[in-house]
């Protein structure tokens, strides 16, 4: 039988695995908001088959998960078959591009070479939290100017 101390650390086990797999869900809606952002903004429109091409994966995954951004309420298709960003959309897009920015500066100002920055930014943008995130554009407001 498990003591009250090993349940008790057992429940903050659960607590935190489940707001990790709500960070995973929400991290492919994140890479799509923010891409077809870019795209929006940079050529004027996003089509599956930009989105396809930019994250070199196959038309039909492509189709597949707009439908779930789609009925989430993060983008909707036009009748020219381009995608928009929702506001819910525009808003995760936003939050999403702050934070591959800040963490981009951060780990650069870190000495961490150009090339993995970029590789872990990937990874960490979709798991920090705003708090988190905060500090660091804090932190990282002390810091300029300065020497690390």
């Amino acid at each position: 039988m498990l003591s009250f101390l090993a349940m008790k650390k057992s429940s903050q086990r659960a607590i935190h695995f489940k707001e990790m797999k709500v960070h995973r869900l929400l991290e492919v809606a994140e890479d799509y908001t923010e891409l077809i952002a870019d795209l929006i903004r940079g050529q004027g429109k996003a089509r599956v088959c930009d989105l396809a091409r930019e994250l070199g994966i196959s038309h039909v995954s492509v189709l597949k998960t707009i439908r779930r951004l789609i009925r989430d309420g993060y983008v909707v298709k036009s009748s020219q078959q381009l995608i928009e960003l929702t506001l819910k959309g525009n808003e995760m897009a936003a939050f999403s591009k702050r934070k591959h920015l800040v963490l981009s500066e951060f780990l650069l100002k870190l000495g961490v070479p150009e090339h993995i920055a970029a590789t872990d930014v990937e990874g960490i943008e979709h798991y920090i939290s705003s708090a988190t995130l905060g500090a660091i554009e804090a932190h990282m407001k002390k810091w300029d100017g300065k020497d690390f």
